[in-house]
């Protein structure tokens, strides 16, 4: 099953929501902002992902990202340190996050979800 953490005010969201419903793709809501995925998963994420880097993950045109200056700092962060960044803030996450047990994907990039979830 197709997990899609998501944000119900983020017009990419919607979009990538959008794409998979007319695409007739099941997946299962999850409010990104309330419920982010937890540390452990994240690190398993950046772990088997490690090929696209940490940045990959982070919202990072978003307020959060800016106001911890996490630019500057993402060079130097663990792939723990960035889990637990993102578990604790949803917000800090590149909106939507789509999983399954076996991909991954940030954003939204209709290219991507052709190849990744049809």
């Amino acid at each position: 099953m197709i997990t899609f953490y998501g944000y119900k005010r983020c017009s990419t969201s919607n979009k990538a929501q959008k794409w998979l419903d007319e695409h007739n793709v099941k997946y299962e809501f999850v409010d990104l902002i309330k419920n982010p995925p937890s540390q452990a998963d994240f690190i398993k994420w950046l772990t088997k992902y490690q090929d696209r880097g940490l940045r990959y993950f982070f919202n990072t045109s978003g307020q959060h990202y800016r106001a911890q200056n996490l630019k500057d700092k993402m060079e130097n962060l663990t792939i723990e340190q960035a889990a637990d960044l993102l578990s604790k803030d949803g917000k800090l996450i590149k909106r939507p996050l789509v999983v399954d047990k076996d991909k991954l994907t940030c954003g939204f990039k209709e290219d991507i979800y052709q190849k990744t979830w049809l």
